[in-house]
């Protein structure tokens, strides 16, 4: 799973859109406002409805994001803040590529389980939104950050690994409460948090050493038709091998990064040894 994520990155990488989550967010923030101002359309023309897209209002597959996530402002506004906040921090954690695929394979997700639900039971999902595809950002973040703090209501610190369980537990208890469509979102929000970020293992790829290292390599990184990574060790670069990946090791003094093969080989290099040679195995 990580190799086939990192061959597309590498191949598709370039197309992708910064700040993805921003762009839902206002989709949201307009979604509320038409709700005021005019929800005819809003509910006549963007929200979901697998019937309506089977007769042509394809547009419907997209337009769903701007069903907004509360009709209550204060709400809103909150949610704008904490989920910009979270999509910055996925963004710099996963780069602008994986963080736009792990968006749209949730999106895709949805839509999936609203067709599935009405192929077998009838129920059309109008209502879809972006809450649970929100859920299971939060999950990867937490996973992510999970001493990360946040202040409930204002007022009571609570870790992000607290607040996470405690959203699983109320998902649990919506999963046996409520009917099958909140059942498929569910399932569906927690497979594309599982597949996606879990299955990778990739952690040390985020690590906030990692992340500081990587946006100090980019910043001077070479031309666009150059190399961006290279081996201190062997000097290989990701145009010797599709295969290839690149870390940096955070235990050397200084900007070394190294191929799979060399990570956990090499000599790492101290501050009193810096005479400009590449670093060696053991």
């Amino acid at each position: 799973m990580s190799n086939f994520i990192n061959k597309m990155e590498r191949k598709f990488g370039r197309y992708a859109i910064p700040n993805l989550m921003l762009y839902i967010i206002i989709a949201n923030a307009v979604g509320l406002i038409l709700l005021y101002i005019n929800p005819a359309f809003l509910m006549g023309y963007l929200r979901f409805s697998a019937e309506e897209i089977l007769h042509g209002q394809i547009w419907r597959l997209v337009t769903y994001i701007f069903m907004p996530t509360s009709t209550n402002l204060l709400s809103m506004v909150l949610f704008c803040l904490v989920y910009y906040m979270i999509g910055v921090s996925l963004e710099r954690a996963w780069g602008a590529f994986r963080q736009n695929l792990y968006i749209f394979s949730g999106l895709l997700g949805q839509v999936i389980g609203a067709f599935l639900v009405y192929a077998f039971t009838g129920i059309d999902m109008t209502m879809l939104n972006t809450s649970y595809l929100n859920a299971s950002m939060f999950f990867a973040y937490a996973a992510l950050f999970p001493n990360m703090q946040f202040y409930f209501y204002f007022i009571i610190p609570i870790k992000a690994k607290w607040m996470a369980l405690l959203s699983g537990v109320f998902y649990i208890y919506e999963f046996f409460a409520y009917g099958i469509e909140t059942k498929v979102m569910i399932v569906m929000s927690l497979i594309n948090f599982l597949v996606f970020f879990l299955a990778t293992r990739n952690y040390r790829r985020i690590s906030p050493i990692q992340i500081k290292k990587r946006r100090t390599f980019e910043k001077n990184a070479r031309p666009v038709d150059g190399p961006k990574h290279k081996c201190a060790v062997c000097g290989r670069t990701e145009l010797d091998g599709d295969d290839l990946e690149f870390r940096y090791c955070s235990k050397c003094d200084g900007q070394y990064e190294y191929c799979q093969d060399h990570l956990y080989t090499h000599k790492h290099v101290t501050a009193q040894d810096h005479s400009g040679n590449a670093p060696g195995e053991h």
